[in-house]
């Protein structure tokens, strides 16, 4: 039998593996986890809210009333707090919606739960997912289990924190320019973007230029896959998708891909970045680092390498602006409860409902054109390679909460690799590769072909293999 005491100690996957052979139960692995955050949870801020009861009635009705043929069936994981679940607390990391708890759920809870998936509560998020930290008014900073001075990135920073502190084998998160790879990139994971329609509970299509998508959080490689095979295909949920993408020849499941790790392909290089033009971009040391061994050790596995060749895009910047500041326009909060909001958000508010109906459509137009010239850039690539950010962690507090221009500007420059990914609606994945001198993970990002999740998952897993950083099963001092 196995011992219950250690199941943060197995990869999602080896827990999946172990209820499935009713080793462990539900309840028993709900138990563990619930125990472990109620331990460990205040240190790392990984969490909004947490309904132990309820998590423990549904993983007794997993055990008894869902088919173990379920793809995620009795697996531990947490909402997003931008995610409605019935009955419980939405408070999309504001406090202008303290005590809201809704009636309905969003389809991505319903595509987990049925998927057989055990939600333990609401993992922490910045205001409204805005911004790439998870720090707000009023909450505990979401923070790098691997660093406690260090943010855990955002805006799905209290799912990366919850996975790197082990209170979670797994997590979904939500991804609009970067907020699942930049937690994970943060925090030591693997997190995957997932082409534009490829989540039929988190299409990305009925949100602005259709960048928001669903995406996993997970300790490696194989962890990722399981979770998003089970986010794609859940048990009877939904029953069609008239958005979804399919690639022929590259479909799911992909957790076969992520454990074989089969082929050899053709890597790009990409050095620019579309913000290049609007502020110095600079690698430090230890993300140059990161990228300098992936590069090693997929030359040494074979992977034919090219440089990306530069196309510098000064319409970006611009472009991708007034569409973050629309989408903040629609934000329902009005009055005086805009006082509520916190000062970037309300600048946020304040750009986006200030903008002429023209500039959004010019904006939308040019980003279309954007996303057919990036594809054409990428596509004798079987994938291509970027730093997965360009600094370490930043500090907590180190964003300033107040001057919504600087603070922009310390967004981009602390992650220029991964909006445009959104933009052009393809599948992406961060997988670390080093430790720096100080203990701290980075990695890098791979950015497939449209619908190529397969091609992806099987290049990720042998860089994982190659980098030895599972393997080694090395833990944050919080653990």
């Amino acid at each position: 039998m196995t011992d219950v005491d250690d199941l943060h100690e197995y990869t999602a996957l080896e827990l999946h593996q172990r209820l499935q052979r009713g080793e462990v139960s539900p309840v028993q692995a709900a138990e563990h986890f619930l125990a472990r955050i109620d331990r460990i949870g205040p240190e790392v801020g990984a969490f909004a809210h947490v309904d132990a009861e309820r998590a423990i009635e549904r993983a007794r009705f997993v055990e008894r009333r869902v088919p173990k043929a379920a793809p995620l069936w009795g697996m531990p994981l947490a909402d997003k707090d931008l995610d409605r679940r019935a009955g419980m607390p939405a408070r999309f990391g504001s406090r202008a919606f303290d005590g809201f708890v809704p009636d309905e759920s969003d389809d991505l809870v319903h595509a987990v739960d049925a998927a057989g998936a055990v939600s333990l509560g609401k993992t922490a998020t910045p205001e409204f997912g805005l911004p790439s930290y998870t720090e707000g008014l009023g909450v505990p900073a979401a923070r790098d289990p691997w660093d406690l001075s260090r943010g855990a990135g955002g805006s799905s920073g209290g799912a990366a924190a919850a996975v790197a502190a082990g209170l979670l084998p797994f997590a979904p998160g939500s991804d609009g320019g970067g907020s699942v790879r930049i937690p994970a990139a943060s925090c030591g994971l693997v997190g995957v973007k997932p082409s534009r329609g490829r989540v039929p509970a988190g299409s990305g299509l009925a949100g602005l230029a259709g960048l928001g998508v669903a995406g996993p959080i997970a300790h490696t490689v194989a962890d990722a896959a399981l979770l998003l095979d089970g986010m794609i295909a859940p048990s009877g949920y939904p029953p069609e998708h008239p958005f979804a993408v399919r690639a022929p020849g590259d479909d799911g499941p992909y957790l076969g891909a992520a454990i074989r790790g089969e082929g050899r392909f053709q890597l790009g290089v990409l050095s620019d970045t579309p913000w290049d033009e609007f502020t110095e971009i600079s690698l430090e040391p230890e993300a140059q680092l990161a990228l300098d061994r992936a590069i090693e050790l997929f030359d040494r596995a074979g992977y034919g390498l090219d440089a990306v060749a530069p196309s510098p895009e000064p319409g970006y910047p611009g472009a991708f602006r007034t569409i973050w500041q629309a989408g903040a326009a629609s934000i329902p909060v009005e009055g005086e409860r805009e006082s509520l909001l916190e000062p970037l958000t309300r600048w946020l508010v304040e750009r986006g409902r200030s903008l002429p109906a023209r500039a959004l459509v010019e904006a939308l137009a040019w980003l279309s054109d954007y996303e057919r010239r990036t594809i054409r850039r990428f596509a004798t690539f079987d994938a291509v390679l970027t730093p997965a950010l360009a600094m370490t962690p930043r500090p907590v507090g180190w964003y300033d909460p107040e001057d919504g221009e600087r603070n922009f500007a310390q967004q981009v420059a602390f992650t220029p690799y991964t909006s445009f990914v959104n933009v052009v609606g393809l599948p992406a994945i961060t997988v670390p590769t080093v430790f720096t001198d100080a203990g701290q993970p980075m990695g890098v990002q791979l950015i497939g072909r449209p619908g190529g999740e397969a091609t992806l998952f099987a290049i990720a897993a042998r860089l994982e293999r190659a980098a030895r950083l599972t393997a080694a099963r090395r833990r944050p001092p919080v653990w």
